[in-house]
């Protein structure tokens, strides 16, 4: 692992999830409420609670196992297990799981996706298994 995938774990480990919350709440400010945020660098574990705008109850989505990674061609983003508390968003979450998306190609941040595919490489599934 390169020294800037490093220090960037650091970084996203530092992060206070409430600065996050705010931060999200500001952007998603008429569409939605995060509630709630964990997110887990080392397990790729994160958990986000929200309240869609003009909802009473929360909505609550784990997402785990995701990798960013270089087919060759281009960059491309996979999650490997999600799950809601709803039912309708879990189909939907299930047509989602398993598929490598391919993440738009933009020159002025090569750089910044290659550090980001360092840092959530794919896993090698058996080798997981073994430890």
């Amino acid at each position: 692992m390169s020294i800037k995938s490093s220090l960037l774990k650091i970084v996203i480990k530092l992060t206070p999830d409430i600065l996050i919350i705010w931060v999200a709440n500001i952007v998603l400010k008429g569409i939605a409420e995060l509630t709630a945020f964990n997110f887990d660098i080392e397990t790729r574990k994160v958990y986000v609670q929200t309240r869609l705008y003009g909802e009473q109850e929360t909505l609550e989505v784990y997402l785990e196992d995701f990798a960013v990674f270089n087919d060759g061609e281009s960059y491309r983003f996979i999650i490997h297990q999600a799950k809601s508390d709803r039912p309708w968003l879990n189909n939907l979450l299930s047509r989602v799981i398993g598929k490598a998306w391919k993440i738009p190609e933009i020159p002025q941040l090569t750089a910044q996706l290659e550090l980001v595919a360092e840092l959530f490489k794919a896993k090698p599934r058996a080798l997981e298994k073994i430890d």
